[in-house]
């Protein structure tokens, strides 16, 4: 079986988004309940060596970029162990890193030597308070330390993540936006969406994207489109005129970008996930060390993947195509 990683709409998968643990230190609102949440037994998670098998035929296959996810993924013990081994397959060009930053400054060093070349930082509040009651216990001093400690290590791009939310945190538009006039890095307003919970509370804190360009507007500022940030997906790019750093849009739920979507999700217990927001899986734990059926697998996951994922459809209680995830966005990895 020859070729790149193509589904039946032409799109070619160059991407994978590997969790490496279903635990995270915090309990951020939007991600995972209060309490709860029944975690993978340590001997279901996939251990090193299985990513790495994993990512050596995908890397035969075309994908060049890796994103370590979690849950919260320095929870995972040694983990730039994990990064020297992908770094060192042929064929893998970047390894980023998505993180919640509470354990990120004193080891940013040393992920860096690994092979991690960019990070994605959540930061929902620049409000201590607030940022607590979001993360339900985070502290944002922490987070602050590991932007400062991306920035002296050489992490390019730095990209902050902010899951925007009514009522909530979207009074802080500006101050976020406010932080792209003063330093290089792009901040990421990201739609709210209903992974594992489409219910009612979801859409009252849904905000659509547009109240970040409405809000540049009300303040006089110029703002024009510009160019993609390195690996920044599926967002749209803006700059504030005269400002080192820049913002972008993920608006999955108000106009998705279904129709360029070049990634694929391995979970932490070993499921690839064709779609982050639909139901099905396929686990590869049982194909690794035949790499003949783990590319049939992923070929499989290929084969069904929707054109969209409907999200939209949620939001107005509209039926669906498919069925939606139960997993919460922890357990797939975002």
């Amino acid at each position: 079986m020859a070729g790149p990683l193509v589904d039946r709409f032409g799109r070619v998968h160059d991407y994978l988004r590997i969790s490496v643990t279903d635990r995270c230190n915090l309990r951020c609102v939007y991600c995972m309940p209060e309490e709860g949440m029944e975690f993978e037994p340590d001997e279901n998670i996939l251990t090193f060596d299985e990513i790495a098998a994993v990512v050596r035929v995908l890397a035969a296959r075309g994908v060049k970029k890796l994103r370590l996810t979690g849950g919260e993924p320095l929870v995972r013990k040694n983990l730039e162990q994990l990064v020297a081994m992908l770094s060192a397959i042929p064929g893998i060009e970047d390894i980023a890193l998505t993180t919640n930053g509470i354990f990120l400054a004193p080891r940013a060093e040393k992920l860096r030597a690994a092979g991690i070349t960019r990070v994605n930082i959540s930061l929902d509040s620049l409000k201590a308070d607030r940022f607590a009651l979001i993360t339900r216990g985070g502290d944002i001093r922490k987070v602050l330390a590991a932007l400062e400690a991306s920035e002296r290590v050489g992490f390019n791009p730095i990209k902050l993540n902010v899951v925007l939310m009514k009522g909530i945190n979207d009074d802080e538009i500006e101050s976020f936006l406010r932080m792209t006039t003063e330093r290089k890095l792009t901040v990421r307003f990201i739609e709210y969406m209903p992974i594992g919970h489409a219910d009612d509370g979801w859409r009252s804190k849904y905000l659509p994207l547009s109240a970040v360009l409405e809000r540049c507007e009300q303040l006089g500022w110029k703002v024009q489109p510009t160019e993609a940030v390195y690996g920044n997906g599926p967002s749209r790019n803006y700059r504030i005129e005269g400002a080192p750093g820049s913002f972008g849009l993920i608006h999955p739920v108000s106009d998705h970008f279904c129709a360029t979507c070049n990634r694929l999700r391995l979970t932490a217990d070993g499921n690839i996930k064709p779609c982050l927001y639909w139901t099905d899986e396929f686990n590869v734990r049982e194909a690794i060390g035949d790499d003949e059926a783990i590319e049939r697998l992923f070929f499989r996951a290929l084969d069904i993947k929707p054109e969209n994922h409907e999200m939209a459809q949620a939001l107005a209680r509209a039926e669906q195509s498919h069925k939606p995830t139960e997993r919460r966005m922890s357990q797939i990895g975002g």
